[in-house]
């Protein structure tokens, strides 16, 4: 078996964020689903930028949040997304770069630009997420390189790729590429309407190669199409390995086997932004993972990461995660 070098590698949407506060009249206005990420083309997006004050740009993606998150712990990452060679991609391959992350997918030299998500937080925190994939259509399997697959624990895959045809052939040949090199997959379903989407092509991925499967409490209740999350839990423990699912304020829930972990919510003094909770809980439970941790600790510690990033603007931590976890005594 090939040696490691990577806990995790990410593959994912390569977006960069743009960061705007509005009202939930203006959501309204727009005719949004507050808390919804939906897709959009180029002319939308303008649109909804145009109409909205001040705004920041910070780089993004789910999957690319959660490396980072990783690398932040004290872990090794690498990941896998498409960006064009313009301003916002040169943003991307700094951040992600200067991050710790292994990042050598090469840009796109022509067509649509790269991805961004503008993300409009309301004055409770929550975020609804309208964005323009752009250059992530472009990714596709011959971006995907095996070798690299098979040197990461853990190959670790956002639901969002599921949606642009060639970059699901390349989500489909990475986690091939880890089973075969006995390596571990990981699912994060991203989004409830993103459950809706895709539900049957999900379970069928989920029960054939996932080990490891992150969602939060509509997404998994989507999923099973149940209105119960116990009977949403009693489910999934049937198709996979580990679930880890998360309940905001409530906590999360690691299902192993037999075996249900409880774990509460780590404490936040204000609630500024939930852009990226659940990306940082993943970065989390997947560092204490591939680090031997227990699922119990793992999530701790996924949920001390969201913690984190929800206290301020960002879907990236500001502080170095592996300093906090030592802090809190959740890391030796």
């Amino acid at each position: 078996m090939t040696d490691t070098r990577f806990d995790v590698l990410g593959i994912g949407n390569a977006i960069v964020d743009v960061l705007t506060h509005v009202d939930d009249g203006f959501l309204k206005d727009k005719g949004l689903n507050k808390g919804a990420m939906q897709l959009i083309d180029e002319p939308t997006a303008n649109e909804l930028y145009d109409s909205v004050g001040p705004a920041i740009e910070i780089s993004g993606g789910s999957a690319a949040n959660t490396i980072a998150g990783i690398t932040s712990f004290g872990g090794t990452g690498a990941y896998i997304g498409k960006v064009r060679n313009d301003q916002l991609g040169n943003v991307f391959n700094h951040d992600i770069r200067s991050a710790g992350v292994d990042f050598t997918t090469s840009p796109a030299q022509d067509g649509p630009a790269t991805a961004r998500c503008l993300v409009l937080i309301t004055p409770d925190g929550e975020r609804t997420m309208n964005t323009f994939l752009g250059a992530c259509v472009g990714l596709s399997p011959d971006d995907v390189d095996t070798a690299q697959v098979a040197a990461a624990k853990v190959t670790y895959l956002e639901g969002y790729l599921w949606d642009p045809p060639r970059a699901k052939e390349a989500f489909v040949k990475a986690a091939g590429a880890a089973k075969k090199a006995g390596r571990m997959v990981s699912l994060s379903l991203s989004d409830a309407f993103c459950v809706d989407r895709h539900r049957e092509s999900f379970l069928e991925l989920i029960r054939r190669d996932v080990d490891i499967l992150f969602a939060n409490e509509s997404e998994i209740k989507s999923l099973y199409q149940v209105s119960g999350f116990d009977d949403a839990l009693q489910a999934v423990r049937r198709d996979c390995e580990f679930a880890a699912l998360t309940r905001s304020e409530h906590g999360s829930v690691v299902v192993e086997a037999q075996d249900v972990h409880v774990v509460e919510a780590h404490p936040i003094d204000r609630l500024a932004d939930a852009t990226g909770a659940g990306d940082l809980y993943a970065a989390g439970f997947l560092y204490g993972f591939t680090n031997g941790g227990s699922p119990a600790n793992c999530a701790r510690l996924g949920s001390l990461a969201a913690a984190e990033v929800i206290s301020h603007v960002g879907a990236r931590p500001e502080v170095s995660l592996n300093a906090l976890a030592r802090e809190k005594g959740l890391i030796a």
